[in-house]
C-alpha cells in the first residue's frame, strides 16, 4: 500500500515510516498540512494518517479539505485529544477511524489494515479471486493453495490491480505505487505485468490482467 502519514512530529513520523515500510508498505512523510495536502492530491495513495495537531492548519479543516478536493482514500485520525466530541468531530468531517496517542504499533497496523479493507469493499484480510489469494497483512500470495513465487514490485502491482479490480489503472498510477517518490520507466511496468500474466497463466488463471490501450491494465476476474 501507498501510505501518507502526515505528522509534525519528526520523531514519531520517522517511527511511523520506518514501522510502516517493514510491513511492506510505500510510506510518504509530510510534516505540514500543506505539503500533505499537495501530496494526496497529485499522487495516488490508499491511506492517509493525519495528525489533528499540525503547525500550519487544524487537521480537521484539512481532512475537510481532501474530502472536498475528491479524495477518497482511507484517513485515520492521530489525536491526542480524548474526549468523545473531538472524536465525533473527526470522523463527521470525513475521517474513517481515529487513535489516541500513545499507541501501540500493533493497533495502529491492524486499525489501518481495516479501514483500507472496507474501503476497497473487503472485510476480510485477504482478496481472493478463484484459486488465487492475497493475504494482505503477510504480502504472500497463493495460487492453487501453493505460494506463488513472485518479486516485491509484482506483489505491489498484482495487490493494486486485485484492490481495484473493478477499475482501469492507468500505468502512471502504478508506476507512482511501485516507485513512489522516484522515477521509474514505464517500461518497467510493462516487463512486471508480462511477468505476473506468465506467472498466473501457469497456475491456470488465463487473461488475468487485460491492457486497454492508452488507458491502462485492469485484472480481468471479480475479487472478494
Amino acid at each position: 500500500m501507498r501510505i501518507l502519514v502526515i505528522e509534525d512530529d519528526p520523531l514519531l513520523s520517522h517511527h511511523l515510516q520506518v514501522q510502516l515500510s517493514a510491513q511492506g508498505n510505500q510510506v510518504q512523510v509530510a510534516l505540514t498540512a500543506k505539503e500533505g495536502f499537495y501530496q494526496a492530491t497529485n499522487y495516488p495513495i490508499d491511506a492517509a494518517i493525519i495528525d489533528l495537531g499540525l503547525p500550519d492548519q487544524d487537521g480537521i479543516s484539512l481532512i475537510k479539505m481532501l474530502r472536498n478536493a475528491d479524495v477518497k482514500a482511507p484517513i485515520l485520525i492521530l489525536t491526542a485529544r480524548l474526549t468523545w466530541q473531538d472524536k465525533v468531530e473527526g470522523l463527521n468531517a470525513g475521517a474513517d477511524d481515529y487513535l489516541v496517542k500513545p499507541f501501540q504499533k500493533e493497533e495502529l497496523i491492524a486499525r489501518l489494515d481495516a479501514i483500507v479493507r472496507r474501503s476497497s469493499g473487503f472485510v476480510r484480510p485477504t482478496i481472493t479471486s478463484g484459486a488465487l489469494q492475497i493475504d494482505v497483512a503477510a504480502k504472500q500470495v497463493t495460487l492453487n493453495q501453493t505460494p506463488l513465487e513472485i518479486t516485491a514490485f509484482e506483489y505491489l502491482i498484482l495487490e493494486y490491480l486485485m484492490r481495484h479490480c473493478h477499475e482501469v489503472v492507468a500505468k502512471q498510477r502504478l508506476l507512482d505505487v511501485v516507485y513512489a517518490d522516484k522515477e521509474g520507466d514505464p517500461n518497467t511496468i510493462e516487463v512486471m505485468v508480462s511477468r505476473l500474466r506468465k506467472k498466473l497463466a501457469q497456475g491456470g488463471i488465463e487473461q488475468s490482467i487485460i491492457t486497454l490501450r492508452g488507458q491502462g491494465y485492469k485484472f480481468n476476474h471479480p475479487c472478494d
